[in-house]
C-alpha cells in the first residue's frame, strides 16, 4: 500500500511589507515585478513569465532540495507582492491554469495553498 503523499503548504504575499518572520522549516521564493531588461512592468515579456512561474519555481525548489543542494523545507512563502497581476499566482496554485509540463502535475499533487496575505 502506498503511504499518502503530504503535501507542502504554501502562502503567498500579496501586499508590500507583509512578509512574515521565516523558520529553518520554510523556503522562500521571491517573484520579481520584471527582470529590469527595459520594459514597463506588466509587460507581456517571455523571460519575465519564466521568472515568475511559481510551478516552475517550486518543481526547482524540490528538486534542489531531493539533491541537497539546499536545506528541506516542509513550508513555502511566496513573496509575489512586486508582481503586477498575483491572481495569476494564486491560479497557478489552486489548478485554475492549465497544466504545460509534467512538473506543474508534480506541483499540483505536492504542494497547496495555504493563503495569501
Amino acid at each position: 500500500m502506498k503511504k499518502p503523499v503530504e503535501q507542502i503548504p504554501v502562502t503567498v504575499i500579496t501586499e508590500p511589507g507583509r512578509l512574515l518572520a521565516l523558520d529553518a522549516d520554510t523556503a522562500l521564493l521571491r517573484l520579481p515585478a520584471n527582470s529590469g531588461h527595459g520594459h514597463d512592468d506588466g509587460s507581456s515579456c517571455i523571460a519575465c513569465a519564466m521568472r515568475t512561474d511559481v510551478r516552475a519555481l517550486l518543481f526547482d525548489l524540490l528538486e534542489e532540495a531531493k539533491q541537497g543542494l539546499r536545506p528541506k523545507f516542509t513550508k513555502v512563502m511566496v513573496d509575489a507582492s512586486a508582481v503586477p497581476d498575483t491572481s495569476v499566482v494564486v491560479a497557478a496554485l489552486t489548478g485554475k491554469l492549465p497544466a504545460q509540463a509534467l512538473r506543474d502535475h508534480t506541483v499540483a499533487r505536492l504542494f497547496y495553498l495555504a493563503g495569501t496575505g
